[in-house]
């Protein structure tokens, strides 16, 4: 077995590594279990308010682990299960957590990488950083529900390059295309994306779960009428009540 999703706590901040540093942090299936794994049970912590998402040694996914392929890619159901459950298994835990994630990239985003990353909110990486999913090289497509997570995030333009050219492309590139919120020298990745987990451990909890859990429904076609049954009823907590106290008395915010 290879590699390994590592968790991390401190304080209100997680860190969740993908660790597989001799293969660029390609994930096997045993990762994609673990992934799954890490964030239910993130989903599931009251202390926690943020999420940073990195891979180990200088480099975020390099893409699924090849060496596994040939174990259960050559017959439709093994092939169905990898994607179905372990890869979508992990996936659909990240996209379901109600904590706000940031994605640390550096060096290889590809395949599986660019789907990780596809679920997390804000992605910062380095100048270094390349972005693919040359799977076409491989001989195979990618699954629908993942391309459908890719499509939504790094744009269809973006995914017909990565998909139909196996086109790499560098982070300025996913800057201006509007995948990347942030890239800065490589050396700086891992610090600013730090910095802007603090930040929003000192911001309101329960709003940032309610703004992902609206966010989460309009990306699935959900109309905002549909979320008006219960959108207001924060209108009393403790969290609402002290925001606004504290913007009246000119001081930073207690929550």
């Amino acid at each position: 077995m290879s590699g390994h999703v590592r968790l991390l706590i401190d304080g209100a901040a997680a860190l969740v590594t993908l660790s597989n540093p001799a293969k660029f942090n390609a994930m096997s299936r045993a990762m994609w279990r673990e992934l799954r794994q890490v964030f239910n049970e993130l989903q599931q912590r009251s202390d926690v308010r943020a999420v940073r998402v990195a891979g180990e040694g200088g480099h975020f996914c390099a893409g699924g682990d090849i060496a596994e392929y040939t174990d259960f890619r050559f017959h439709p159901e093994g092939l169905r299960d990898f994607h179905e459950s372990d890869v979508w298994g992990g996936l659909s835990a990240m996209l379901a957590c109600d904590l706000p994630i940031v994605a640390q990239i550096e060096g290889n985003c590809m395949g599986a990488g660019v789907e990780i990353a596809s679920c997390c909110d804000v992605r910062v990486a380095g100048q270094g950083a390349r972005f693919g999913a040359p799977i076409a090289k491989l001989g195979f497509p990618m699954a629908p529900r993942e391309a459908e997570l890719v499509v939504r995030e790094v744009g269809l333009a973006t995914a017909r390059q990565m998909l139909l050219e196996a086109a790499v492309l560098d982070a300025p590139t996913m800057l201006v295309r509007g995948f990347l919120q942030g890239v800065l020298h490589d050396a700086d990745v891992p610090a600013e994306a730090l910095q802007r987990v603090l930040r929003m451990t000192r911001l309101a909890p329960q709003a940032a779960r309610m703004n992902k859990q609206a966010l989460r429904a309009l990306s699935h076609g959900q109309n905002a009428e549909a979320l008006l049954a219960t959108a207001y009823d924060y209108a009393d907590s403790a969290e609402h009540r002290e925001g606004i106290a504290a913007f009246l008395a000119k001081r930073p915010p207690i929550f």
